[in-house]
């Protein structure tokens, strides 16, 4: 099979648009992870190779953001690391489709790799924040609480998920897709914007606001949300 034959099957193999999908993700992330995935399939890769190259280019950009001063070209390394793994990582579920679906195994992977990184960024923005940043102390508060944040919200749309099937609920992407407003709206919650804004991490006052606006927002998001997920909780039960 070609790359072309391959990138054709995934159009009838796409799963649907989850509610509240934000822009990036939709109309960016998972048309590239398609071609990526029509790439890794007509090459033979497995769906856990592809997670794994997920990871190396993800975890690769979040060392290099504890570890090297800040500079143009770091921030845009890793704003490229991060963007690229971030789209290899929605090509493995597709790579699954592709072979005919994929194993409890790799969806446990999957999932334990995108829990580890959205602890590990954060972590290490507050890391490279104290060890190269002017800024006050203070502030790598800011990075510590978007982890817990990143991690609430996370963690809560899996249990969303797992339990909606234990009660035999449509998924989300199921009972309802996303707008094209909803998912413009959904822009400074969605993770490719935030890869995005390291491009200023070479300048810690412009990186250090942005930032923080966009944990403010991650932080309204999950606080607006938790009680909606509480009350679709109480309807399945």
């Amino acid at each position: 099979m070609t790359v072309a034959e391959a990138y054709s099957r995934l159009g009838s193999a796409q799963k649907g648009r989850g509610r509240g999908a934000p822009a990036y993700s939709l109309y960016v992330n998972r048309p590239v992870g398609r071609l990526i995935a029509a790439g890794a399939y007509t090459a033979g890769l497995t769906p856990n190779q592809v997670t794994a190259v997920s990871a190396a280019l993800t975890f690769t950009g979040i060392a290099l953001l504890a570890t090297v001063p800040p500079s143009v070209l770091l921030g845009v390394a890793v704003w490229l690391l991060l963007a690229a793994g971030y789209a290899w990582d929605s090509a493995d579920g597709q790579v699954a489709r592709l072979r005919g679906g994929g194993s409890l195994a790799g969806e446990w992977l999957d999932h334990v790799v995108d829990a580890a990184k959205l602890v590990s960024l954060h972590v290490a923005v507050a890391i490279g924040a104290f060890r190269f940043f002017e800024l006050p102390v203070a502030w790598t508060l800011v990075p510590l609480g978007f982890a817990v944040v990143a991690t609430v919200s996370f963690f809560g749309m899996i249990l969303n998920d797992l339990l909606r099937a234990r009660s035999g609920a449509p998924q989300a992407a199921e009972a309802g897709g996303s707008s094209p407003l909803r998912a413009l709206l959904g822009l400074p919650v969605d993770y490719g914007v935030w890869c995005l804004a390291f491009v200023l991490w070479a300048s810690p006052p412009m990186f250090a606001i942005v930032y923080s606006l966009l944990a403010l927002a991650a932080l309204l998001h999950l606080v607006a949300a938790l009680p909606v997920w509480f009350r679709r909780m109480k309807r399945l039960g």
